[in-house]
């Protein structure tokens, strides 16, 4: 088999074959076939798409190019995945629920990048914290507590690897099949029964609409399906930040607060739909028992549990002046009254990452303990020079450009504005 044949059939606009799929993917693992070519294939699918056979063929191949974990021993076992955003920590929050109800959640999260926090960055802002569990170690935590999370292992889809490392300085990462089979060939690999998406939309998500988020949705809603595990999906809006907090240590201190009942109303609604279609993928129902283990304690004691299997201190649950040391505590106000209209929650994240709670390539290292509180959501009015964010930094310089990010990103009317809805959709199939 030629992979010049394979590039001139793509570039041409022909379906590719199981084989020819193979094919360019053990090459591209192996190393076989050479990065040009690689790319070459990569614009050709960019230009002219694949279908959904070619898409789940593609997934499947990606996912079996390295480990593909089992948990048959343990039961059925569930995975979240979420496309990324800002103030995004619902994972933390939803695994500890799942746990308390008897519902086991293996997780494999990734770093943050750029405006987008990465729930491994915020589990690893608590003191001892290990994300790099060894894939026995993980499978141990599942079953003995119901709920892990660690970072990718490095033989999970090695072929996404190389590809995604290419699509990057390519020009070819906004493809729906390539997206699709780059996230859904970890999730099978990760070896999970059951999949929830949150495919975030709006400003501060890769998705920038709802069509295009609803796109995504159904591509890697049919692939899980497609490849035997029930698989669905929410839209979720990114218009702005999720929840109270942005920045590593104040959102697991905002999950910490959600556990003890204490949630942001939008925070808390997105965790009770992931945890609810969660247990509906077991054939369970809610009615009533996330609710129950929250209140009556069972869910933070779960967390308590995850930490401690994870080589953390748990202490900081009861003080929170146990996480870290902020020197500078900004409030930040705006010059005018007025509803605050619009966000562009790109630039709170770059916010966030220019305190140093961000990376913007990944051998950067980060400040945990630096963030954003959001005193102010869309739709509130803001009173005259009344505090509507408070920065807690590390620099001044960092402080001072934080903020005018921060000032940049609303817009403020004088006509009340609709307080926007956190779910958009629901996909099924």
């Amino acid at each position: 088999m030629s992979i010049l044949d394979i590039i001139k059939k793509k570039r041409d606009g022909g379906k590719l074959t199981h084989e020819e799929i193979a094919f360019f993917v053990a090459g591209a693992t192996k190393g076989t076939i050479p990065d040009y070519q690689l790319s070459a294939l990569l614009m050709a699918i960019y230009l002219n798409g694949m279908d959904i056979e070619e898409t789940s063929i593609l997934t499947l191949e990606m996912a079996e190019s390295g480990d593909m974990l089992d948990f048959s021993d343990i039961g059925t076992v569930l995975d979240k995945h979420s496309t990324g955003g800002v103030g995004d920590k619902t994972t933390i929050v939803v695994g500890p629920i799942l746990a308390a109800l008897g519902v086991r959640t293996a997780k494999m999260s990734g770093r943050g990048l750029g405006h987008t926090g990465g729930t491994v960055d915020k589990l690893e802002s608590i003191p001892g914290f290990r994300s790099d569990l060894s894939e026995e170690e993980f499978k141990e935590v599942v079953r003995t507590v119901g709920f892990s999370d660690i970072g990718q292992t490095k033989n999970l889809a090695p072929a996404d690897k190389v590809l995604y490392a290419l699509r990057d300085v390519t020009g070819t990462v906004e493809n729906y099949s390539l997206i699709a089979s780059s996230i859904m060939s970890k999730k099978l690999a990760a070896g999970a029964d059951g999949i929830v998406l949150d495919v975030k939309c709006g400003s501060g998500a890769f998705m920038k609409d709802y069509p295009s988020a609803e796109k995504l949705a159904k591509v890697m809603v049919d692939i899980g399906n497609n490849a035997g595990r029930k698989t669905s999906a929410f839209i979720t809006d990114m218009n702005e930040p999720l929840g109270r907090f942005v920045g590593n240590c104040l959102e697991i201190i905002e999950c910490v607060e959600a556990l003890k009942g204490r949630g942001e109303e939008r925070f808390i609604k997105l965790v009770y739909a992931i945890a609810g279609e969660m247990l509906n993928l077991t054939g369970k129902k809610d009615d009533g028992m996330i609710e129950k283990v929250i209140n009556d304690g069972s869910a933070l004691m779960k967390f308590r549990e995850f930490i401690r299997a994870h080589g953390g201190d748990d202490s900081f649950i009861d003080d929170y002046n146990r996480l870290g040391k902020i020197v500078i505590k900004e409030e930040v106000k705006f010059n005018r009254a007025g509803y605050l209209s619009r966000c562009d929650t790109e630039k709170v994240g770059l916010a966030c990452m220019k305190l140093g709670g961000g990376r913007e390539k990944l051998s950067d290292t980060i400040d945990h303990s630096v963030g954003i509180e959001i005193k102010k959501k869309l739709g509130d009015f803001v009173e005259t020079d009344e505090t509507a964010f408070i920065i807690y930094g590390n620099d001044e310089a960092k402080v001072s450009e934080a903020e005018e990010l921060l000032k940049g990103a609303y817009e403020i009317s004088d006509t009340p504005t609709p307080k926007p809805d956190v779910i958009l959709g629901r996909i099924i199939l």
